[in-house]
């Protein structure tokens, strides 16, 4: 039998292991990207590794979050990207470059090749036939340092494309299906590789929005073909000889398979507060809403946008509601700019503002208290609005601006009759110009010899802990429920952003909008423990949920069971993650509990799975798992991964 695309792929990256699903391998990186929150650890960290230069072919930092520099540590952390970007070899997308999921897939992307992404919407490229992975900030710099990304070997889902969409259905809602079959844990494991018929009905970046997205199931990552379709793409970039034919063998094999007619999808919605509570729009229309968003990297593109522009003109947004637009690349706007699009959509009284993610995570556009948003954006997680008690909704562009010209949640279908607007194509430009100003390139090798890095004051070296304790013990600091995400760990907003370089004060903010207390608690007790339910720690890869807790004593966490990322995370600073041997252990522990495990070294040095733990305020023992390669093993006897490299140099 023939080879899947994923399959291919990671053949050819194949540095260490076996394609078996659930086994680890490891593969090579060829290219690299993180973003201004995630970047700073990651430049810290390969700065501590005491290399000169990057060894991946491409590395890019883009300033895409906090572009606006509320504070003056905001503007310290892009000083010192910019420098450290230069002298060590990568691109930098200064604020209002674009979104760095877009703008690397307009310079960089390349099918067949791999990148890996200190973001979890990496996955974006994956839309042309790229292997895009989301991954904390010590791996992606371990990538940078040329050393292997290793992941357990995913389960290899076919998923088959039939039917064309119907007007005002979108590639958003194909994506809000799948999450809807599947919710938000129901990827993990597993790459999503789109084929069949129904995807040559699908252009270049409606395939990327689905493919950005494919993290809220909780994937590693998706991926589609590359073909015609794509090369249509390549040519409009002007960069055709960077294009390349990616396909599945015919009679390729999948471990599983997942059919989706797509002629049969209606617009859909996500309710508050998680991307898998979809219904169809029609089953809330008539809502009432205050704010309307379009924007992010899955929803600002040409496509998208124009898409608003089209239903937009001519009219007007509602007088009761405020309607923000942030393109995702800087290339787009001026390209809807000289076609009159974005005149139309400021005519409106639509807000065009600048290439951001900021109010994607609560950077800007923070609802006011009893209010409803509906954005057109990738998550709703509860408070990553900015507001603990938030209502966003997440549904297409076009039922975006549908809802914003009648005040209330409203199918676009239904518009179309009231106004008799046609149903805008999903377009690309004629053109994708290479042109960007504010995208910088490395130094070469002799001029980055001469270049000083900016350290401010609030950039602080990266942490190192020390060798994991013969004894780990501590009282339980906080227990939570099920899909904690990384936003409830470690948030983010104006007032946090600025300090993901420096992590004695960003861990003043752990848990800080859940339990504000819990910070001054954990250094009371001198650390301890945190108990969590299922899918602990989904959403942002932001590594800062496991580095800002390790700083404040935190030994371990226990939970149901664990997103990806974030597990690889505690992983890497150090943290022993464990799940209940039985999930009727969760309830036998409370806020406070002594908790103790002996002997943790030994156990881990022989390979054990489970472990006792006893829980000494109550005089019971629950068992307790670790799932583990000997690798991370070996990375949690040393204190981390940084410490582990540290001790084993890479060469």
């Amino acid at each position: 039998m023939g080879k899947n695309l994923t399959r291919k792929i990671l053949e050819a990256h194949l540095a260490e292991g076996r394609l078996v699903p659930g086994e680890e391998i490891g593969i090579r990186i060829d290219q690299v990207l993180a973003q201004d929150l995630t970047a700073t650890q990651a430049f810290l960290q390969f700065e501590a590794m005491g290399l000169k230069r990057i060894r991946c072919k491409v590395a890019a930092c883009y300033a895409d979050h906090n572009v606006l520099h509320f504070k003056p540590e905001h503007m310290e952390d892009h000083l010192y990207l910019q420098t450290a970007s230069r002298k060590y070899g990568a691109w930098f997308g200064k604020p209002a470059t674009g979104i760095g999921h877009q703008i690397h897939l307009e310079h960089f992307a390349i099918p067949g090749e791999t990148v890996l992404g200190a973001d979890s919407h990496t996955p974006h490229c994956g839309g042309v036939g790229m292997f895009a992975v989301g991954a904390g900030g010590l791996d992606v710099a371990i990538a940078m340092a040329g050393g292997p990304y290793y992941f357990d070997t995913p389960v290899m889902v076919r998923v088959n494309v039939t039917g064309e969409l119907r007007p005002w259905c979108t590639a958003k809602d194909v994506i809000l299906e799948l999450l809807r079959r599947l919710t938000v844990r129901g990827g993990k494991g597993k790459v999503f590789e789109f084929v069949g018929p129904g995807i040559k009905t699908l252009n270049a970046q409606q395939r990327v929005t689905v493919t950005n997205m494919s993290y809220e199931l909780g994937a590693t990552t998706s991926i589609f073909p590359s073909d015609e379709l794509t090369k249509d793409y390549y040519r409009r970039l002007g960069r055709l000889d960077d294009w390349r034919d990616m396909l599945p063998d015919p009679d390729a094999e999948y471990d599983e398979t997942l059919n989706i007619d797509i002629s049969k999808i209606e617009p859909l919605i996500a309710l508050p507060s998680l991307p898998d509570k979809v219904v169809p729009v029609r089953e809330v229309a008539g809502t009432k809403v205050e704010q309307v968003m379009v924007g992010s990297c899955t929803n600002g593109s040409y496509t998208d946008l124009q898409a608003v522009a089209r239903v937009m003109k001519g009219r007007r947004v509602h007088p009761e509601v405020y309607f923000f637009l942030h393109p995702s690349s800087r290339t787009d706007l001026e390209q809807l700019a000289r076609e009159g699009y974005v005149t139309d959509l400021v005519a409106a009284g639509v807000n065009v503002a600048e290439p951001t993610c900021g109010a994607c995570i609560g950077f800007g556009h923070v609802p006011a208290p009893g209010t409803k948003s509906l954005r057109a954006i990738n998550r709703n997680f509860n408070g990553r609005s900015g507001l603990t008690d938030d209502q966003v909704y997440l549904a297409s562009s076009e039922t975006a601006a549908a809802t914003a010209i009648k005040g209330v949640i409203t199918d676009p279908r239904d518009l179309s009759k009231e106004l008799g607007i046609q149903a805008p194509r999903a377009e690309l430009p004629s053109t994708i110009s290479q042109e960007n100003p504010n995208l910088i390139p490395p130094a070469d090798e002799r001029a980055a010899a001469r270049i000083e890095i900016h350290h401010g004051e609030n950039i602080r070296p990266a942490p190192v802990k020390g060798p994991l304790e013969p004894v780990l013990a501590g009282v339980v600091l906080i227990k939570v429920g099920d899909d904690i995400t990384t936003d409830h760990i470690i948030p983010a907003g104006a007032d946090i952003v600025g300090y993901r370089s420096n992590i004695p004060k960003l861990a003043e903010f752990v848990f800080h909008r859940m339990d504000p207390g819990f910070s001054l608690r954990a250094k009371e007790h001198g650390g301890g423990f945190i108990v969590g339910g299922d899918n602990y720690g989904q959403g942002s890869s932001r590594e800062h949920a496991a580095l800002a807790p390790m700083h404040l004593g935190v030994r371990g966490v226990i939970a149901k069971s664990f997103a990806r990322i974030h597990h690889a995370n505690l992983v890497n600073w150090g943290l022993l993650p464990m799940t209940f041997a039985n999930p009727v252990g969760y309830e036998s522990i409370e806020q406070g509990d002594d908790l103790e495990i002996q002997d943790v070294r030994g156990l881990l040095e022989r390979g054990a799975e489970t472990f006792v733990l006893r829980n000494k305020t109550r005089s019971k023992e629950t068992q307790v798992k670790v799932d583990l390669t000997p690798r991370e093993r070996a990375y949690l006897l040393a204190g981390g991964k940084l410490a582990y490299v540290g001790q084993h140099p890479l060469h």
